[in-house]
């Protein structure tokens, strides 16, 4: 799918309103884009292929890098459906009830011009022999189910690689709660499933997420530490040790001192008076960071559907690419919608990415 339609910079300014300037006037002093290995169309062979990633991964890593409006640009636009198991199927679907079709969900990441489209066995099972030549596919392998009694929140396996591979997946995906009580037996299940994946051929991407009560503290003033810089970076680290080949993490939204605020774990003071500010690209380029210095590639999500989903979808990919990082996974901002108005917000976050004057921070 071409790009010639892309957005110019003048429309981008004009959906971030009075953020513009903030965001794209910003000089980041803290880790300088010099020391970073930065997106680009030869990432896999220029950053992978010294790596220990066989022939068939490096394929599939280009294949998923190469489909889409951002093709061989070394950005990613993934529709990730998951939400029907995480926050259950009808409070998300609710908004738009064709999306408790699986196919309409690959209809839209191929009518939204993306890399791929990650969601559930059952799902991608449906459409496989219809769609899986026409557009990449990430099988999530691990949900949080959401009908036991009490809620608990505990991701556990639902598929396995074996059954991605021969449903054609070019790449895997799986959640590790990390901070939570069960994020040891989730970081072993996980490692060894990216380990069968790599064994099979597929990419591998993870959902690297805080998960602990105490981790928020709005309800006494202070910060949701589940968004803190700190952990966030941390947990990033965590998941391009196990050999994550695309991490996914929430986009920052504190530079609060995680680690000594919750007294837990260990820090450094230069940690923030020197390696991150408050500013939101300062934060995201932490981030990146722990991705080994951008050579795995981290994208951000977009985050639950509200009322500026337009504004907030290319803000949040401006920061993204102006730290370093390599895309945007949005799910409910795009098919709680729609399908033509989830195919434009779609596309206006590809916009950013095939931006030139957006450039690192």
């Amino acid at each position: 799918m071409g790009t010639q339609n892309r957005a110019g910079i003048d429309a981008i300014v004009e959906v971030l309103g009075d953020a513009a300037e903030r965001l794209l006037d910003h000089h980041c002093t803290t880790i300088p884009a010099s020391r970073l290995t930065t997106p680009g169309p030869d990432y896999v062979d220029r950053v992978l292929i010294n790596s220990d990633r066989s022939i068939p991964v490096l394929r599939s890593i280009q294949t998923l890098f190469g489909t889409g409006r951002l093709a061989n640009t070394g950005y990613v636009s993934i529709l990730p459906v998951d939400q029907g198991i995480e926050h259950s199927a009808g409070a998300s679907f609710a908004k738009n009830p064709e999306y408790f079709d699986p196919v309409k969900i690959v209809e839209l990441a191929i009518d939204g011009g993306c890399n791929a489209v990650a969601t559930t066995l059952g799902a991608l099972g449906l459409a496989a022999r219809k769609y899986a030549h026409r557009i990449p596919f990430l099988l999530k392998l691990n949900h949080n189910e959401y009908l036991s009694y009490p809620n608990a929140y505990d991701q556990i396996i639902f598929a396995s690689v074996k059954q991605g591979r021969e449903m054609g997946c070019v790449a895997v995906g799986a959640t590790i709660y990390f901070g939570s009580e069960e994020s040891r037996r989730q970081i072993q299940e996980v490692s060894a499933a990216f380990a069968a994946a790599h064994e099979h051929g597929m990419a591998t991407v993870l959902w690297c997420y805080l998960r602990n009560a105490a981790f928020n503290t709005t309800k006494s003033g202070g910060p949701d530490y589940h968004v803190a810089t700190d952990l966030t970076g941390q947990a990033n680290h965590i998941g391009v040790t196990i050999e994550a080949d695309i991490i996914k993490q929430k986009l920052p939204e504190t530079a609060a001192p995680g680690f000594v605020d919750l007294n837990f774990g260990k820090s450094d003071p230069r940690m923030y008076s020197e390696l991150m500010s408050d500013h939101p690209i300062d934060m995201t380029r932490y981030q990146v960071a722990n991705c080994y210095m951008g050579r795995i590639p981290l994208i951000n999500s977009g985050g639950a559907s509200g009322a500026n989903d337009l504004h907030d979808a290319v803000a949040t990919a401006v920061i993204n690419k102006r730290a370093g990082g390599s895309g945007l996974i949005s799910g409910r901002k795009a098919f709680q919608k729609p399908m033509a108005d989830g195919v434009a917000l779609l596309n206006a976050i590809q916009d950013v990415y095939l931006c030139p004057e957006i450039d690192l921070a």
